[in-house]
């Protein structure tokens, strides 16, 4: 490289606005030999090593240049010795300018195309050797910056002293710091191009923060992990999630439990009492409220600033890993709430990142969810769905993740989202729907399921957006399955209706049959559900103390054997009977009284009927798992059917949602035989009044409502029967 000695480039260097620092600092080719100039602010003297040993440099510049001149070149990379000016210490480092760039133009072309699903390995910190040297390779994408330095403790934050080069045209910039130790810390310093406004701004790939409220990135800390999840990783591959059983406990992690002085359990806690808990209660999973990076603790995860970090609330990346590794190991898998509809406003993260609207949209009408106060990401803009699939990627290719939950997708599909006439912009035809985020969404999920075969998608979408669970290829957005919001409200709002009204309001419990098999369901009972003033599932309960754990209990078995996959909220499980507080854990005292503690075990019992019996799983998706036996009983508010597996074998359900016994109740069943209870969530067990049918129920030939046999049975009030036939008894 030959040797610039313009003015102005030292100008630029001095002023923090050096846009290529290697056309100025470094090793460059001269006439007569060689030019080594380096930068070194904070020092007093600077050696070069040399074939003739330590040569002193010479300062050209009182503010820190130093440069060396011989006929011979220097072995590459160099080494400086440093005598520092505050501690009169002498060290040795290399300098980074004797490093050229690393990332290669085809990994950059990728990524401006929008098709790196893995540039998590590309841009952020990241621990490498070049040649024999070991450092840390920075890269961050800014195309809008006249210049980008890395900052941290380790150059005194001074924006002078490593300042970043720039690939071409396609704004990522790059620099190797040699030697640089693990967990240092470090951000951006970024010079927009137009305006000259300088921005302090952490890594949008950093894979490891500090503890909140600070908010800088940690460089790389070898993981040593050692992953012993091969079985489960194994049968993953051939998991034929469409017939299986799947039961999520959703659990936000900082408040399940915590300590007594307040202190979060931490990934390794939650592994050590969670995931007993799950396998006990007959969970399949467990999802997690957003783990990723974030500032706020009361934004529960949402707000996110660290796309690729697991929050250092709870411990490392290793320990989340241990968590992983420790559900799979005892058969539960973990799904991750993921948020790509928006990102904070947070100064430090996102938002203009580079002086512009790189993330986001310039304009509000696209950019800005009024909401919620954040930012919208511009899905149309390739490098930004770089970023997003490749954070996707990450999470299940490093984590071992069995799926993610992406958070309100209807607030991504629609570009009137929330927002009055005048307020949003049409797409390209005219419409309201938002094309690159349905393109987005479709990439998502290809991406998804051919790199990682097994692993799930669930859209949280509350609209009737048709086929978000159909694949791409026949027209769908390719997730596995979305969440049924409309049987969760309708079912929400029959709960809430006192017993003697509920037969003006039978078409809520009824009327999702319409619509089951649209779509690949799961009936949430969620988060959501239980903030915000909404109560709990016991206070939405109407009734005096006894008839809420009743309702309770009813809602429950009515969730578990009706179609669709499963999900409920911790607390759900036991009744918690305030609203779910993200600073203090469950109120766990509460199962020391007899009603809560019926509550989970009825509900662990119903987890353990649902897995264990085919007829409630196998055929969630389609009409042939389902059929009514009486669907038009509203005067008694009483509803009745079969669950059936593929090979024929079913279950009765009969639910009575009135305080009411009802005696010699006649339904018409598929065949004749022996009938016994499977479960009854009136039982004495679960804190119920045990009003039920002992022992068989024999069936008769007497056809009934369009069945050839029929039972007569007792029903117990406020609760739900599962009757199975005896295969060894016929009639």
């Amino acid at each position: 490289m030959t040797a610039h000695n313009s003015p102005s480039l030292q100008d630029a260097l001095l002023n923090a606005r050096l846009h290529d620092p290697f056309v100025y600092l470094g090793m460059h080719r001269e006439q007569r030999g060689y030019l080594v100039r380096v930068f070194r602010p904070h020092d007093e003297h600077v050696w070069i090593r040399t074939a003739a040993g330590f040569e002193p440099m010479t300062r050209i510049h009182p503010q820190g240049i130093f440069e060396w001149r011989g006929e011979v070149m220097p072995d590459v990379p160099y080494r400086l010795r440093i005598e520092a000016h505050a501690r009169h210490s002498m060290y040795e480092v290399y300098d980074a300018y004797a490093f050229a760039p690393q990332i290669s133009d085809h990994d950059v072309y990728l990524f401006n195309e929008g098709r790196l699903w893995q540039s998590y390995r590309m841009l952020g910190a990241q621990t490498v050797r070049h040649g024999s040297t070991e450092g840390v390779r920075f890269a961050v994408w800014a195309p809008n910056a006249e210049r980008v330095s890395v900052i941290g403790d380790f150059n005194r934050w001074d924006g002078r002293m490593h300042p970043m080069t720039v690939h071409h045209a396609s704004g990522v910039w790059e620099l190797f710091i040699p030697e640089l130790l693990p967990n240092s810390v470090y951000k951006f310093e970024i010079r927009n191009r137009h305006s000259g406004e300088i921005l302090i701004k952490t890594d949008p790939y950093a894979q490891h923060f500090e503890l909140r409220p600070h908010t800088a990135a940690l460089t790389p800390v070898g993981s040593e992990y050692d992953w012993q999840d091969q079985a489960w990783m194994a049968q993953r591959l051939h998991w034929d999630w469409l017939h299986a059983p799947l039961n999520i406990l959703e659990i936000h992690a900082g408040s399940w439990k915590r300590h007594p002085d307040g202190r979060f359990y931490q990934y390794r806690e939650l592994a050590q009492h969670l995931v007993p808990y799950a396998v006990e209660m007959g969970y399949t999973h467990i999802e997690l409220m957003p783990i990723s990076e974030h500032p706020l603790d009361e934004s529960w995860g949402y707000q996110t600033t660290g796309y690729f970090a697991v929050t250092s609330r709870y411990g490392s990346a290793d320990d989340f890993k241990f968590f992983v590794d420790a559900c799979h190991q005892a058969g539960i898998g973990v799904i991750l709430d993921w948020v790509p509809a928006h990102f904070p406003q947070d100064t430090f993260a996102l938002a203009r990142f580079d002086g512009t609207a790189l993330y986001e949209h310039e304009d509000p009408r696209l950019g800005f969810h009024q909401d919620w106060g954040t930012y919208i990401f511009n899905y149309g803009r390739n490098e930004v769905k770089s970023f997003l699939l490749s954070s996707a990627h990450y999470w299940l290719s490093e984590f071992h993740l069995d799926g993610l939950r992406v958070d309100a997708v209807a607030s991504m599909l629609y570009l009137d989202y929330s927002r009055n006439e005048g307020e949003w912009l049409p797409n390209k035809y005219g419409g309201r729907e938002n094309l690159e985020a349905i393109d987005f969404l479709r990439d998502l999920n290809v991406m998804v399921h051919v790199e990682f075969p097994g692993a799930l998608t669930l859209a949280e979408e509350s609209t009737a957006w048709p086929a978000v669970s159909r694949p791409t290829y026949v027209g769908g957005l390719g997730f596995s399955m979305k969440w049924n919001m409309g049987w969760m409200h309708d079912t929400l709002s029959y709960m809430r209706q006192d017993p003697v009204h509920r037969r003006y309001h039978h078409d809520q419990l009824t009327f999702s049959q319409l619509y089951a098999y649209t779509e690949n369901f799961v009936l949430p009972f969620s988060h959501d559900e239980v903030v915000h003033g909404k109560g709990s599932l016991w206070n939405k309960m109407p009734g005096d103390s006894w008839q809420k754990f009743a309702n309770v209990r009813l809602l429950l078995t009515y969730q578990m054997t009706w179609p669709g996959k499963k999900l409920n909220f911790m607390g759900n499980e036991f009744a918690q009977k305030q609203e779910w507080r993200v600073n203090h854990e469950l109120d766990w005292f509460l199962l020391q009284q007899s009603q809560h503690a019926g509550i989970r075990a009825a509900l662990r019992d119903l987890n353990h009927c649902y897995k264990n019996t085919p007829a409630l799983h196998q055929q969630d998706f389609v009409a042939e798992g389902f059929q009514w036996i009486d669907c038009q009983d509203a005067d008694q508010s009483i509803i009745s059917y079969v669950r059936s597996a593929r090979d024929g074998s079913f279950v009765l359900i009969i639910l009575n949602f009135t305080p009411v016994p009802r005696t010699d109740y006649r339904i018409g069943v598929p065949r004749g035989g022996a009938y016994h209870e499977l479960f009854n969530s009136d039982s004495a067990y679960y804190g119920g009044s045990n009003v039920g049918n002992l022992g068989n129920i024999a069936s008769t030939s007497q056809p009934w409502m369009g069945f050839p046999h029929s039972i007569a049975i007792t029903l117990p009030p406020l609760a739900g029967i599962v009757l199975s036939v005896d295969p060894a008894v016929n009639q």
